[in-house]
């Protein structure tokens, strides 16, 4: 199992959001879409029946631990760009 470190911000939007701890786990180990950018990884991943069919978006980085750093549902803008998550 991997270990995850949440931020405050990251624990702030679980609260805001009803985004539970397992979803980000999931969207971290089976994401739909992964984007790299220098240390950050951005993930996202469909749940069904979860955020009125939006994605959900984690952006994290690896160190000796997964240090969550946000994760929300993603809008309107998502799917203009052409992502399939």
């Amino acid at each position: 199992m991997v270990i995850m470190k949440l931020s405050r911000h990251v624990r702030n939007n679980m609260r805001l959001y009803g985004i539970l701890e397992e979803e980000i786990r999931d969207a971290i180990q089976s994401p739909g879409y992964i984007e790299r950018t220098g240390r950050k990884i951005r993930v996202h991943k469909t749940f069904l029946n979860r955020f009125s069919g939006y994605p959900l978006k984690v952006v994290y980085e690896e160190r000796e631990e997964v240090f969550v750093i946000t994760a929300y549902p993603l809008k309107k803008a998502y799917r203009r760009h052409g992502h399939e998550g």
